[in-house]
Order: C-alpha cells, then sequence, then structure tokens
C-alpha cells in the first residue's frame, strides 16, 4: 500500500472534494483522482463514490478511513524520529515562510542561529501559506511561517507570533507618495490592486474588509497573484494597494509604502507551524528563539 496514495484517500474522504482535496496536497485534482483509483485497484475494492457533483465513502472507504489515520500517523512518527536522529550532529532543518515573512523576520532569525547554532544549516523555501502547510504534513518541510488558516488542520501544531500591520503601496508620483499615513477614507475611489483570494485569503480579505469597515465599496481594478507582481504593478501606475508591512522590504522601484492608519482590523497574523505530536530538538530550539527574541525581531523587522 503507497502512503501517499493513502494520504490523497484521506484528504478526499475528510473533504468529500476533490477540488478542495487536491489544493490542501498541492496537487491537480486528476492527479489526485488517479492516486485514488490506483489505491482502490490495489485494495480491489470501491472506497469513494463520486459523480459530477458529489463525493461520498463507501462501506469500505469508512471502514478504511480510520486505520488510514493510525497508519500515516505512525509513518510520520516514524519518519520525524528518523529525521531528529540524524540531525543530532550537525544539521539541515527546512524552513518555510511566506513572502514578508522571508523579507522582515527570517533575517534576523538567521543570524541568530548562525551565531549561537553554526552547525545548523537551513534550508529556506518561500512560498503561499496553502502551499507551505502540506509540505508541513507530508515530511517535506520541518517548520513554516505562516498565515493561520481559519480552520487549523488538527495535525499541525501552531504557535502565534506577531500581527503584521499593513501599509499602502503607491507609485512615487502618486500624490499620496508623500502623506506621513493614510486612512481607508483616504483611498476611496482610488483605483486598487488585490491579492487572489484563493491563494491569499488573508491579505484579500484584509482589503475587502478594512473597506467594509469604513462603509466604503473596493474599487477593486486589478488581482494579481504574487506580492512582487503586486508591487511592480503599483510601480507601473495600475493602482495602490494594501500590503504587509515587511513588503516594503522587497526592491521595488519607484514604489513608495506609506503607513495605514491603525484599526482593529488593520492587522495579519503570523503564526509558526509544525507537524503535531513530533519531536525534533534542532526544530524545538529554533522556535525557543523565535519566542526569546520575537520582540526584538519584531522591531527590526
Amino acid at each position: 500500500m503507497d502512503l501517499h496514495q493513502l494520504r490523497c484517500f484521506v484528504a478526499a474522504a475528510e473533504e468529500l472534494h476533490f477540488g478542495r482535496a487536491a489544493q490542501q496536497l498541492d496537487m491537480m485534482p486528476s492527479a489526485l483522482g488517479r492516486h485514488i483509483r490506483m489505491l482502490e485497484d490495489d485494495l480491489g475494492t470501491r472506497l469513494l463514490t463520486r459523480t459530477t457533483r458529489s463525493v461520498a465513502l463507501t462501506d469500505d472507504g469508512t471502514a478504511l478511513l480510520k486505520q488510514a489515520h493510525e497508519l500515516l500517523a505512525q509513518a510520520d512518527r516514524l519518519a520525524a524520529s528518523f529525521r531528529a536522529r540524524g540531525r543530532a550532529h550537525g544539521a539541515t532543518i527546512r524552513v518555510g515562510a511566506i513572502d514578508s515573512a522571508a523579507a522582515g523576520l527570517l533575517p534576523a532569525l538567521l543570524h541568530d542561529i548562525r551565531e549561537l547554532q553554526p552547525e545548523v544549516s537551513v534550508k529556506l523555501v518561500e512560498d503561499k501559506t496553502i502551499r507551505l502547510l502540506p509540505r508541513l504534513l507530508s515530511g517535506r518541510l520541518d517548520l513554516a511561517l505562516v498565515r493561520p488558516p481559519e480552520t487549523a488542520d488538527k495535525r499541525l501544531e501552531f504557535l502565534f507570533l506577531l500581527h503584521e500591520t499593513a501599509v499602502v503601496a503607491v507609485s512615487e508620483r502618486h500624490a499620496f507618495a508623500d502623506r506621513p499615513s493614510l486612512t481607508i477614507a483616504d483611498l476611496a475611489g482610488e483605483p486598487l490592486i488585490v491579492p487572489e483570494r484563493r491563494s491569499r485569503p488573508h491579505s484579500h480579505d484584509l482589503t475587502m474588509k478594512l473597506f467594509a469597515e469604513a462603509g466604503l465599496q473596493a474599487d477593486v481594478v486589478q488581482i494579481a497573484d504574487e506580492k512582487q507582481t503586486i508591487v511592480n504593478l503599483v510601480a507601473a501606475e495600475i493602482g495602490v494597494a494594501i500590503v504587509p508591512r515587511w513588503t516594503s522590504r522587497m526592491a521595488a522601484r519607484g514604489v513608495r509604502y506609506v503607513p495605514l492608519a491603525m484599526s482593529a482590523m488593520n492587522k495579519l497574523p503570523l503564526a509558526a507551524a509544525w507537524t503535531r505530536g513530533t519531536r525534533d530538538p534542532v526544530r524545538d530550539r529554533l522556535i525557543k528563539m523565535l519566542q526569546v527574541n520575537l520582540p526584538r525581531y519584531a522591531t527590526e523587522g
């Protein structure tokens, strides 16, 4: 029995939706379906019934689901224990981070790791939260700095770190470029560039909720996926964008970042995440370093 096929089945069985399950595993729905069919062929039974509108577990699928959870948890514990043993003397820890955390928090953290734990090598993966969390679950990452999802996977542990405030990215030729700060009312009627919600729900919803809170309509003229693309579009005077504060560390010629007047909603949560129930001395020391030095990291960022 292939463990990856089993993970595909569990995701589909829990979501009862191939699209959402495939997104959770960072793969195409067609590939997900192919792996489940291969598992069914291997076991000689149907596990899921599928129509164009619904997915349901068969009796055999229901019976397999509980045992699959136990088997995958055991496999994850076994893999984690051997990774931790292999890192006892000299180590490589795999850390994922969303782009703003990679720009703002990671430089100071990596500096301290090199100073205090020179034997530890850090392999970095920069990506969106929706792609980093599946990598944690599959064992391809040891730790990730992410926006915590509204509904957290129970297989993951989350440690809230801080709220990253938002700023307004404007072209250096914009009338707002030299303002000391801006309010949402100032942005009424301004063309807005907004992140694509599927890949960046926190950042997308922040803009929309700030306007709704002010009783205003957001004038969205462009949806973009990558933060660097958004900043480049601002430089090209396509519009303005509300972005996380640490985005200002990204190189972008012709862009100014203006503070956004504080609001209870003008915050983006950042958390550290790792696989629940696993022990890893190197990862745990890194988490402790984050907790102890977080006030300084936030200030330096």
